[in-house]
């Protein structure tokens, strides 16, 4: 009984560290070198992740320096970066490529809050549809007679625990970049 709760615990703790990682790449005014995990690099031929390519530094707060291991990657990096949605344009002087991360406007903050509530709003559905299916999944064991009718109330109960927890630690993750953001 209890690997069928772990198969479920262990989806909606997967479902927080995807949303954490969301999080990551949401720029909040500081330089994160997570911000250039979603970019790939088109390297002979294969979409490649920036850190797989060069090294990533942060000389300060509100850069990032990119230092390609291979000099030739260094325009595909630039272009990358150009064709994403991170809104900072890169200065590459023949060997780094540095990003300088501009103070957010209170609009720009406000846009970022939006985008990250709605990261926390998919994740709450997800933990649900995992709770859906977990339910769906212990009442067709009730129906083959594997648990009883009180066993099936019992699970009833720790699965909405279970989501009620995981709900509140997203709300948690989803405050704590909020105030991240709201930080000058």
């Amino acid at each position: 009984m209890t690997d069928n709760y772990q198969e479920f615990t262990a989806k909606m703790k997967k479902t927080t560290e995807v949303l954490s990682q969301q999080f990551d790449s949401v720029r909040a005014g500081r330089a994160n070198p997570a911000v250039l995990d979603k970019l790939r690099v088109e390297y002979y031929g294969t979409p490649t992740p920036i850190n797989q390519i060069a090294s990533i530094a942060t000389p300060d707060p509100r850069s990032l320096a990119i230092q390609p291991w291979d000099a030739g990657s260094l325009k595909l990096i630039e272009k990358a970066i150009l064709e994403s949605d991170l809104g900072i344009n890169p200065t590459n002087d023949g060997k780094i490529i540095r990003l300088v991360f501009p103070q957010l406007t209170e609009e720009r903050r406000k846009d970022l809050i939006k985008q990250v509530k709605k990261y926390a709003e998919e994740a709450k559905v997800a933990i649900r549809n995992i709770r859906r299916d977990a339910m769906e999944h212990f009442k067709e064991l009730k129906k083959k007679s594997e648990i009883t009718e009180d066993d099936l109330k019992d699970i009833e109960k720790d699965m909405q625990k279970l989501t009620d927890d995981y709900i509140k630690e997203i709300d948690n993750i989803a405050a704590k970049k909020e105030k991240e953001l709201m930080a000058i």
